[in-house]
């Protein structure tokens, strides 16, 4: 049975003001250990919120594929382990729209990360644009198959479905959609990794909050959630945590 993981990203949020609220999810987190609860913060707040956050993992939200040399501004794998991550995301879809990020980046980044000894977040998902064209559940296949990196295995590797749409919007799809996108998404595992398919979780993400949580989280196949505006504060992300912990028993 694969655990129940809740992975906050905190996006361009975050300065030493909000390291206290690192600490009160690092301790909801401690109270809940039938569960995975993980931060990725901005690179600057890396160190010290490792620091806050005790055994609770630390990562970031971008790595570059490169492991050094001319690339102003980027942070290669061996940058973020030395600051005190321990995974980070790949594929996301503000990158993939803001910064014009091709599936094939998001493979050369996840496979830069499992260089650097990093687990991986690596996100998927398709417009408001897609979806009414009906051509969803294509879009989220090609990306997994273009994106997923060489020796795919649930010890490193999270799978998370964010649709483009329903991020910070409000809007979340029915929970048949979800399960529909989330069983396309394992069987394309399945059907490029075999058995070890069954070891990758596959998170649900856009617009969760507390109320929905439970809910969605109850869905066949979502493993998880990646939450956003809702992990910024210990008042809304631990109750997605809990939810989680009331699934896993």
């Amino acid at each position: 049975m694969r655990r129940k993981l809740v992975a906050g990203n905190w996006k361009m949020h975050g300065l030493n003001a909000q390291l206290g609220e690192v600490e009160a999810i690092a301790a909801a987190a401690a109270a809940t250990p039938q569960v995975d609860v993980a931060l990725c913060v901005p690179f600057t707040l890396i160190t010290r919120a490792a620091a806050a956050a005790g055994a609770m993992p630390i990562g970031a939200q971008d790595v570059h594929e490169a492991e050094s040399g001319a690339h102003t501004g980027c942070v290669s794998g061996a940058m973020l382990r030395e600051a005190g991550a321990t995974l980070a995301i790949v594929g996301h879809s503000e990158r993939r729209a803001d910064q014009h990020e091709t599936s094939h980046d998001a493979w050369a980044k996840a496979m830069a990360a499992r260089r650097a000894g990093l687990g991986v977040i690596l996100c998927c998902g398709e417009t408001e644009a897609e979806r009414d064209a009906g051509r969803a559940e294509r879009i989220v296949q090609s990306q997994i198959e273009k994106s997923l990196p060489d020796g795919a295995s649930g010890d490193w590797l999270t799978i998370a479905y964010e649709p483009r749409w329903a991020i910070g919007t409000g809007r979340t799809p029915t929970l048949e959609d979800i399960a529909a996108i989330h069983a396309i998404a394992r069987a394309k595992l399945r059907h490029m990794v075999g058995e070890a398919a069954e070891t990758i979780r596959i998170l649900y993400g856009g617009s969760v909050t507390g109320a929905n949580a439970a809910e969605i989280l109850a869905v066949d196949n979502v493993d998880g959630a990646l939450v956003g505006g809702a992990s910024l504060t210990a008042a809304k992300f631990v109750p997605i945590i809990a939810a989680a912990a009331t699934l896993a028993g």
